[in-house]
């Protein structure tokens, strides 16, 4: 086993900025949306002078965003990013699997676990169905999650400011034109339609001839944490079935949000 290396006896016996920092940075985590500095310190029970300054330093490396008009601090692209690493290094992967293996059974049709990363969805897990043709949403695949119905789902899970501030820059949107979505107006108008109807959809925007459905399985936090997506042939399932299909496949997304520890 590897030893552990000796600490330098001159250096100081603990790193209370760094603590302070990744105090806030967890506090942020766990709430619904950007919060005022005020509240941060008083939470926390820091001066406000310093928590200006960690939120200045978390600023300055992408893990906070201000919002200059609210006044706020919410969690900047860096968390985004640390937060898909995290998913990246087989948790989510290790732990989804079974649980997608037994909805594709069950269901008949192929699936997938996908994680946001940034304005794009990573797919981490593919299950194909028995005689069902293959995928373009296999392991290691990133699309723009504004065209997928994994993305809609996740994003649905979001506060509206920080699906804004994801998508600042306009780039994502230039994209295929098959895309229904164009702007981040659009998004914004569909993604309360996602988060009404507690689930999302696609139809032939990713591949022709084929169509998803999607729930989003939210951490402890209530962030999204991946997403469980049934991919299936148009002519096999109608849309007015959608809704009771969305129904079972949120079955499997609670199993999977309580493997992570949600509750």
């Amino acid at each position: 086993m590897r030893r552990r290396e000796q600490a330098d006896p001159g250096a100081a016996p603990s790193a209370p900025a760094a603590r302070h920092a990744l105090r806030v940075l967890t506090y942020m985590s766990r709430q619904r949306g950007p919060v005022p500095a005020a509240v941060i310190a008083r939470d926390l029970d820091l001066p406000r002078a310093a928590t200006y300054r960690i939120l200045g330093a978390l600023e300055d490396h992408g893990y906070a965003v201000h919002y200059p008009e609210a006044q706020r601090y919410g969690l900047g692209f860096a968390a985004f990013e640390l937060s898909s690493g995290f998913s990246r290094q087989e948790p989510i992967t290790r732990l989804s699997a079974p649980i997608l293996a037994s909805m594709v059974d069950r269901l008949g049709e192929s699936a997938h676990v996908a994680v946001l990363s940034g304005t794009d969805v990573i797919y981490l897990v593919e299950e194909r169905a028995k005689l069902r043709p293959a995928l373009i949403t296999e392991v290691g695949v990133r699309l723009p999650s504004h065209a997928t119905a994994s993305g809609r789902a996740m994003l649905a899970t979001l506060p509206l400011a920080q699906v804004r501030a994801l998508f600042a820059d306009k780039a994502p949107f230039a994209t295929r034109p098959h895309h229904r979505i164009r702007s981040l107006s659009g998004l914004a108008r569909e993604l309360i339609d996602v988060r009404r109807a507690g689930y999302a959809t696609e139809s032939e925007e990713v591949t022709p001839g084929m169509a998803s459905v999607s729930v989003a399985a939210r951490d402890h936090a209530g962030w999204p944490a991946a997403c469980l997506t049934l991919t299936f042939p148009l002519e096999r399932i109608a849309p007015s079935e959608w809704p009771a299909l969305a129904g079972r496949i949120r079955t499997y997304t609670r199993e999977l949000e309580r493997r992570i520890g949600s509750g």
